[in-house]
């Protein structure tokens, strides 16, 4: 699993999902303050990215029963039983068009987003 902070997360979910019809399951904590993206096995121990945790082999994670919500974790992409997991490029390449839309509202564009001038 890659833990991204919710402010990285939610856009890279929005953008993995213009880019796949169903990525693998994802978990949020009630804060939103952290995402979880289930991803194959081996790409923690070979992942690098600044703000980016990963939980790999023997790492315990609490998570609900899909369609609920337990211990402070709620499903965002429940599991649909079939073992689809997030592919791993597809995941960075979300993460980087997510952090560049991040960055061009930061410098004053519209970052891509929705919404407008109040």
């Amino acid at each position: 699993m890659l833990i991204l902070p919710g402010e990285l997360g939610y856009p890279t979910l929005d953008v993995l999902t213009r880019l796949v019809d169903r990525p693998g399951p994802v978990l949020a904590d009630f804060g939103d303050a952290r995402m979880g993206f289930f991803v194959p096995p081996g790409t923690v121990a070979r992942w690098l990215g600044t703000g980016v945790r990963g939980a790999g082999s023997g790492t315990w994670i609490v998570v609900p029963y899909p369609g609920r919500t337990s211990g402070g974790m709620r499903w965002l992409i429940p599991p649909d039983g079939s073992g689809t997991l997030t592919d791993a490029s597809l995941l960075e390449l979300a993460m980087h068009e997510a952090a560049a839309n991040i960055a061009a509202g930061d410098r004053g564009g519209d970052g891509g987003g929705e919404g407008g001038a109040a």
